[in-house]
């Protein structure tokens, strides 16, 4: 027998996508949970203490909210195919006035620590992306009331996590804005958003959340029609006022110079869908090596917002973005409310 999301935990099937890097803060998480969708922070890139303060901000509120963690992968690395971008990226650089750091091969060795703070400060929703958690953490969560879900982009994938003992899944198609989670090496999945959510209810008796290209409420009503439980939106958040959306990111989403998105690795290291822009294409060709690269690039994309320059950021976005709206966070859930 199928199962199903618990009742009221999710409200009005909206969730609120968890953005790491600055759009998902505290005030986006609250403004979705307090219009009766699920707001998501998103622990990427932050320290455990940071974290453990954001966790503490939003369980105050009393509402419903969820934590996003990213699993370290340990992906092989090519440090020498890493070394020479670094070496590609040497002239912007001295351009921006920045330095290059040196590279960190490591994952997020945060991740322990990370899930030792929610098992003390347990959020009603843990999400996991990127790869799949030890089953002893799944448990550990699941045991101490937290409703447990990973991102999946196949209905391999959507089995692995079942098996794992997850409560729910996160289907993400490669319309997505931001980082693909996919964590096999498969062929992508070749239909769209809401032949993919049929595929996976197909596949596993688990809760479907639907995500990746919806932006707009028709787009909604289909993957619900195709049997998702709700829908996860981001790009969706982005011109909110509560979103921590830098102001180059904000500006990019409503320019008309921007004809399209892409998917590239050439900020992270990792598929990654965002506005085309003239890094992008220079640097179409960039190494695989998550999360490396992110760190590499970090200072280059500082100082290309920090100077107001589109042309030399990552603005995510996914394939909806002419959607997105300057609208308050409650008004986005309230369209796309079930």
């Amino acid at each position: 027998m199928d199962r199903e999301l618990p009742e009221g935990l999710f409200g009005t099937g909206v969730v609120g996508a968890p953005m790491a890097g600055g759009p998902s803060r505290p005030a986006l998480a609250e403004a979705v949970s307090r219009a009766g969708g699920v707001g998501f922070l998103a622990a990427g890139y932050k320290t455990p203490e940071a974290m453990a303060r954001e966790v503490d901000e939003l369980s105050a509120s009393g509402l419903a909210f969820g934590v996003n963690l990213f699993v370290p992968a340990n992906e092989p690395v090519d440090r020498e195919a890493v070394l020479a971008y670094r070496e590609r990226l040497r002239p912007l650089a001295e351009r921006l006035g920045v330095d290059l750091p040196e590279p960190r091969w490591a994952d997020d060795d945060a991740y322990p620590a990370k899930l030792a703070h929610l098992l003390e400060r347990v959020p009603p929703v843990v999400s996991f992306t990127f790869a799949l958690p030890p089953a002893g953490d799944v448990a550990s969560l699941r045991k101490a009331g937290a409703f447990v879900i990973q991102t999946v982009t196949s209905p391999d994938e959507a089995r692995a996590a079942e098996e794992l003992g997850v409560d729910g899944v996160v289907v993400q198609s490669s319309a997505a804005g931001g980082h693909f989670a996919a964590f096999t090496s498969g062929p992508a999945f070749a239909g769209d958003l809401p032949d993919l959510v049929s595929a996976v209810r197909a596949a596993v008796g688990l809760p479907v959340l639907a995500a990746g290209g919806i932006g707009t409420p028709q787009a909604a009503r289909a993957v619900r029609a195709a049997g998702a439980a709700a829908v996860q939106l981001g790009t969706a958040f982005l011109r909110t006022p509560e979103a921590g959306t830098n102001p180059v990111h904000r500006a990019a989403l409503a320019d008309p110079a921007f004809a399209r998105t892409a998917q590239t690795r050439a900020f992270s290291g990792k598929a990654a869908r965002g506005l085309e822009n003239a890094f992008m294409r220079d640097f179409a060709d960039a190494p695989a090596g998550y999360p490396t690269l992110h760190y590499l690039t970090a200072p280059l994309r500082a100082a290309a917002v920090a100077a107001g320059d589109p042309q030399g950021t990552n603005l995510w976005a996914g394939t909806g973005w002419r959607e997105a709206r300057e609208e308050t966070a409650a008004e986005v859930v309230a369209r796309f409310a079930e």
